[in-house]
């Protein structure tokens, strides 16, 4: 079987932000590949794309764009595989208008919506791993294991917190 999860993106600058969401697939021990796939420059490669990887057993998309943001749209009208958008930022108020553009699709097409920026490209990352999760024991365990090591980082910093000042 090929990578399990294909992240496309709208051009090669949008790996600036869409880095994140493979460096977060490998600390999950999740095999990706990537593709730059417009969805208004290069249409039918994008088709070609989604269709190929489908064919090849990708199990999960993630699409980056900014702007209008149609790529996650038109990859989840071209397969019932999960499609996660991650609105980058740029364009409108920072990315609203990709924000918008990812999240408003018609009933029956869905693309699953993440935060504007990095933090969406990881957020992307670590539900494409809770979906592939669900018939993995193996990889369920590195995701409950990444949140746990969260909680840790958290409870780590209020103890140097609370051990470095007064108390009122």
């Amino acid at each position: 079987m090929t990578e399990p999860v294909m992240i496309l993106m709208g051009s090669k600058n949008d790996w600036d932000v869409l880095r994140e969401t493979g460096a977060e697939l490998d600390r999950l021990g999740v095999r990706w590949r990537a593709h730059v796939a417009s969805a208004h420059r290069s249409l039918a490669r994008t088709l070609e794309l989604v269709s190929r990887g489908e064919a090849d057993g990708v199990r999960v998309f993630i699409c980056g764009a900014g702007m209008a943001a149609h790529l996650a749209g038109v990859t989840a009208g071209a397969t019932v595989r999960p499609v996660i958008g991650v609105p980058l930022p740029g364009g409108v108020a920072g990315g609203l208008d990709a924000l918008l553009a990812t999240v408003q699709m018609p009933g029956g097409v869905p693309v699953a919506t993440v935060a504007v920026g990095k933090a969406g490209a990881r957020n992307a990352a670590v539900l494409a791993a809770q979906i592939l999760a669900l018939s993995d024991p193996e990889l369920d365990a590195r995701v409950r294991r990444a949140r746990a090591d969260q909680a840790a980082t958290v409870a780590a910093a209020d103890a140097e917190l609370a051990g470095g000042g007064s108390q009122r």
